[in-house]
């Protein structure tokens, strides 16, 4: 007989519908650099398999991996790298860039490059799609997918990349008549979108994914969402301690998503785009990195940040190896 101290989640959250079943958790998986400003391989291929021994589903080239920021063999680097750690495993995700030419035909060569590997690509919005109505856009993506299985969409905040744009409701109605598009990330960072999203979702195609990418929201998971995140980068073992949490029906899930949750409110402030550092620090902090660098072209935050971090971390039980003041 369980104690009265630990009620089952449902139970907890009686006003609340509570999903049933395993969450889909993709990590967007943080690329690290050494203090030379070059890609520490050995860490990233570290960190690739922490990712997957967590029991996470890895996503590369993301915002989180700088692949805007990456050039194509940078790119292709990554996937081989990141590849030759998983083995056949068929969990791997890459974002799919149009490049500077014909945005269809750069589509259909990066999604070529990443199912050759075995991945799954995800469509990252770029500029050509802006000011297009949506029949125009969604035609994009169907041309864009051609000849693949499977392919994530990928709806960005501009507060994360200026080539990022926020979907109308009627494009994304559009998407989800598309067999191979099988679910879109979503990176709003706004809760009641997201939930129009899923309602949508529930109402025309019910076996579609919404992978949140809101990491100031990480409990949209109990309405239905999925999760491709970067948040999950910083500490991937936790969030899959939180994901058994939530299929088993466990209260213990509350405080874990709390801490989480507060984690990603610190990480992911204003300027948004430095949370990349923030993992960086985080992962430095832990133990986990040797040290804390981004690609030489993207925003830090300041050493004081590793103060907030290692509080983070101590909230979550995570040692903090390394001093926060340097």
């Amino acid at each position: 007989m369980r104690p009265i101290s630990e009620p089952r989640l449902s139970e907890v959250l009686q006003r609340r519908p509570v999903r049933r079943g395993r969450v889909h958790g993709i990590s967007a998986v943080l690329l690290p650099y050494g203090p030379d400003a070059a890609i520490d391989w050995a860490s990233f291929e570290q960190h690739v398999a922490r990712t997957a021994g967590a029991g996470l589903d890895v996503a590369l080239n993301m915002d989180t991996g700088f692949g805007d920021l990456l050039s194509p063999d940078e790119r292709l680097a990554v996937l081989d790298a990141a590849r030759g750690v998983l083995g056949p495993r068929p969990d791997l995700y890459a974002a799919a860039f149009a490049g500077d030419g014909d945005p269809v035909e750069g589509y259909r060569a990066a999604a070529s490059e990443i199912t050759s590997r075995g991945g799954t690509p995800v469509i990252v919005q770029c500029a050509a799609m802006h000011g297009l109505d949506a029949v125009a856009k969604a035609e994009m993506y169907r041309r864009a997918v051609v000849g693949v299985e499977r392919a994530l969409a990928y709806e960005l905040s501009p507060v994360f990349a200026p080539h990022g744009e926020i979907w109308d409701d009627d494009t994304f109605a559009r998407l989800l008549d598309m067999t191979a598009i099988t679910g879109a990330k979503h990176s709003s960072l706004d809760r009641a979108t997201e939930l129009r999203r899923l309602a949508t979702r529930d109402s025309l195609r019910p076996d579609w994914r919404v992978y949140t990418g809101n990491d100031l929201a990480i409990d949209l998971v109990l309405d239905g969402s999925d999760y491709l995140l970067g948040l999950s980068t910083f500490t991937p073992e936790k969030f899959a301690e939180r994901d058994r949490a939530l299929a088993n029906d466990d209260v213990a899930f509350l405080s874990l998503n709390d801490s989480l949750q507060h984690l990603g409110n610190v990480g992911f402030r204003s300027p948004v785009p430095a949370y990349k550092h923030s993992a960086a620090q985080f992962l430095h902090l832990t133990g986990a990195l040797p040290g804390d660098g981004v690609h030489p072209r993207a925003p830090r935050r300041p050493d004081s940040d590793r103060i907030l971090l290692a509080d983070c971390a101590k909230r979550l039980r995570l040692p903090v190896v390394v001093a926060p003041h340097g």
